[in-house]
């Protein structure tokens, strides 16, 4: 229970439960659809700004079906990062938008995207299957982690970059953004993102044992994500 008395935490435990954390659903069917969707999220209104850039970036390229359920076995990747690593920053955005990753001297969140592009392809991933396999070797996953770090624009404590991993397929990060934040808050628990995926990881154990069923970080996170943006 990190920096949270014992009652006030089984009060956030009971109201974890109460949203009734599900698995992940659906699952973008290429990296570099996940890397769009990392690096326009920040910021961006997700439903009406991002899903919709992402969907008509792999419209461009020919992705007919963007998504794929979570139980569906993920087939090759349809659009590979050397679909787009030829582009220049200019090229990019007529296919996506002018957004910047911050309004005070950031980049443009294009040129972003081709920097993640360029960082993988450096380390020898060119798809989302490379991007999974990443996962499991500590030594490769570090470097790349490293790389992307540089990239200007990720937001505060790595969010961008963990939501990127989150996408990816790894289900033990959170992207603890103002909505999970402003959960937190409306419970009576005022943290920051460390504090956050903290807390997260510290609910995991309580929220399995009340739902009677194992919990992933990515599933607490989502919910608390889609409740406080009704708030």
């Amino acid at each position: 229970m990190p920096g949270v008395e014992a009652s006030k935490f089984n009060a956030i435990v009971e109201a974890v439960v109460a949203l009734d954390p599900q698995p992940r659903e659906r699952r973008w069917v290429s990296l570099s659809l996940c890397i769009a969707d990392a690096v326009w999220s920040i910021g961006a209104h997700y439903d009406n700004v991002v899903v919709s850039l992402v969907r008509k970036l792999a419209a461009k390229y020919g992705v007919r079906q963007p998504t794929v359920p979570m139980s569906e076995p993920l087939g090759a990747d349809p659009l590979p990062l050397a679909e787009l690593a030829e582009l220049s920053v200019e090229e990019l955005i007529p296919l996506t938008n002018w957004q910047n990753t911050s309004t005070r001297g950031g980049i443009r969140k294009a040129d972003a995207v081709l920097r993640h592009i360029h960082a993988f392809r450096s380390h020898g991933v060119g798809d989302l299957g490379e991007a999974i396999a990443l996962l499991g070797d500590d030594g490769r996953f570090a470097a790349v982690n490293a790389d992307l770090r540089k990239i200007p624009g990720e937001g505060a404590h790595a969010v961008r970059r963990d939501y990127l991993w989150m996408l990816i397929g790894q289900d033990d990060l959170i992207k603890p953004d103002r909505m999970v934040l402003r959960w937190f808050r409306h419970h009576g628990v005022t943290v920051d993102p460390v504090g956050a995926r903290d807390l997260i990881a510290a609910l995991i154990p309580a929220v399995s044992a009340g739902l009677k069923r194992p919990v992933t970080a990515w599933e607490i996170d989502h919910a608390l994500w889609n409740a406080g943006r009704g708030m």
